[in-house]
């Protein structure tokens, strides 16, 4: 597993440079609440043909400043993008929230304070 640090002004620009379709499978955005009103997001590629080559492009951030969406490049990760916006209640630009969490749900539930 390769662990790449990138900052959320330059996400687009480092994924969109690192990213190759026919090599590369997006699995997911995956975000880990580190407390004290900070969070890692995490996007995660497999390498197709090879197993357990893994890539992750982490940017650190707390939850008030909003993450370009990377929909522009991978169509297919919308669907993370609005899980990370429910669980974690963070602003994803251009993503909805309300797709995993019913209205009544406890707000933002994988965030350390919930």
């Amino acid at each position: 597993m390769t662990k790449i640090a990138t900052t959320l002004p330059s996400l687009l620009s480092d994924i969109g440079a690192f990213y190759k379709p026919r090599e590369w499978h997006f699995l997911s955005v995956n975000g880990i609440d580190l407390g004290e009103g900070k969070i890692e997001l995490q996007w995660i590629f497999s390498k197709y043909g090879v197993k357990d080559e893994i890539v992750i492009y982490f940017a650190l951030s707390d939850y008030e400043t909003p993450v370009p969406s990377i929909a522009s490049l991978i169509p297919s990760s919308f669907m993370g993008e609005r899980e990370i916006v429910d669980m974690f209640g963070l602003s994803v630009e251009g993503t909805e929230k309300g797709l995993y969490l019913d209205e009544d749900s406890l707000p933002h539930p994988l965030r350390g304070e919930s």
